[in-house]
């Protein structure tokens, strides 16, 4: 029987790196942790409960809610990994440019992310897990046996991106748009105080701006067995 370890996954965003990882989880039968979708969770409930003003938030309303806010994950159709929010199924809505918009911005609050880690930190300790986010390999699980981290330029990102975003209906949203959003993101998430975005020492680099996505399974699974061997 072979070993199980951690397997952690970061990146810049719109990557790919959450199908990825639950690609990589099912493949080696692992459980998936989308650390993102946490995060995403807490802006959502952040935006229902007009905690924002602009791109400021109201500190003190949310550190007083956070320990009401409660993120799990169950397997919904397919057996895809859905995220719920005190209860409710939220999958599409923290998929949405509202939430986009804002969530490196919750990311970057320290006691938010202190709580995050503390839950994160908690689902690894059988160990066996994928799990993908910003600060996995360096902040969470800095003694992962599989680090990857994984980037693309900002234009194959946006078009990613976009072409998701239509396809799943939402035509109000311009290219450029995306584009704003992604290198936003990527300024907030590299300059934070709190964790920022950045490559572990010890991590495998992945560019997948020019792979195909069986190109990428074959790597990552070939990193998983050379994990496992040492």
């Amino acid at each position: 029987m072979k070993r199980k370890i951690i397997i952690a996954i970061d990146g810049y965003s719109s990557t790919g790196k959450s199908t990825m990882a639950k690609t990589l989880a099912r493949a080696i039968g692992y459980a998936y942790i989308d650390t993102g979708a946490m995060y995403r969770a807490v802006t959502l409930y952040a935006l229902e409960h007009d905690m924002f003003s602009g791109d400021s938030v109201d500190l003190a309303a949310l550190e007083a809610a956070l320990p009401q806010v409660k993120i799990t994950f169950k397997a919904g159709a397919e057996g895809r990994n859905e995220t719920y929010l005190n209860g409710r199924n939220v999958e599409a809505e923290i998929r949405s440019m509202r939430v986009s918009d804002k969530v490196s911005i919750i990311a970057a609050i320290g006691f938010v992310r202190r709580d995050m880690v503390r839950q994160q930190q908690a689902m690894g300790v059988e160990k066996g897990i994928v799990m993908d986010g910003r600060d996995i390999g360096t902040v969470v699980f800095p003694q992962a046996e599989m680090k990857v981290f994984v980037t693309a330029s900002a234009q194959v990102r946006a078009q990613r991106r976009y072409d998701e975003l239509r396809a799943k209906g939402d035509t109000s949203v311009t290219f450029d748009e995306v584009l704003h959003n992604v290198t936003e993101r990527d300024r907030i998430d590299t300059t934070r105080k709190e964790s920022p975005l950045r490559q572990a020492d010890d991590a495998l680099v992945l560019d997948n701006s020019h792979m195909t996505i069986d190109e990428q399974n074959r790597w990552l699974l070939e990193q998983y067995e050379n994990a496992v061997k040492v």
